[in-house]
């Protein structure tokens, strides 16, 4: 993958794109992404913020810990400058299409479902309470 590749199938993809390579801000059916790359260190984030930490407990940043291990997949939630993010990172040069649009999708549904599912997708990795 490059900048240019990722910058096209940004543009193919989402309602709203404003940035230069390497740096897009975009929007796809209301939820606010961004994503970043660095060449020299081979690195992508495809992010998208859901709430000011301020404005949730700590029984919320206890799900988002659990679901990173159960329902969160290959997105993230994760936190940064006050803020909970939603959050997939890969190596850019080996990045796919598939897995580009993949990224979004989970990024999407981690905003989506914060608060009650904490998911983003459809597989989950079922809890040691659930194998009874």
């Amino acid at each position: 993958m490059t900048n240019q590749i990722l910058d096209n199938i940004i543009k193919s993809t989402c309602n709203f794109t404003e940035g230069t390579l390497g740096h897009w801000k975009f929007e796809i059916n209301e939820v606010g992404f961004m994503c970043m790359t660095d060449e020299n260190f081979n690195r992508m984030r495809i992010i998208s913020p859901i709430i000011k930490l301020d404005d949730i407990g700590e029984r919320e940043l206890l799900e988002c810990m659990e679901a990173n291990f159960h329902t969160a997949l290959d997105a993230r939630y994760a936190t940064s400058d006050g803020v909970l993010w939603a959050a997939f990172i890969h190596p850019l040069l080996e990045l796919t299409e598939a897995q580009v649009m993949d990224a979004i999708s989970q990024v999407h549904s981690c905003v989506k479902t914060f608060g009650n599912s904490y998911t983003s997708g459809n597989l989950t990795f079922p809890k040691s309470d659930d194998n009874s």
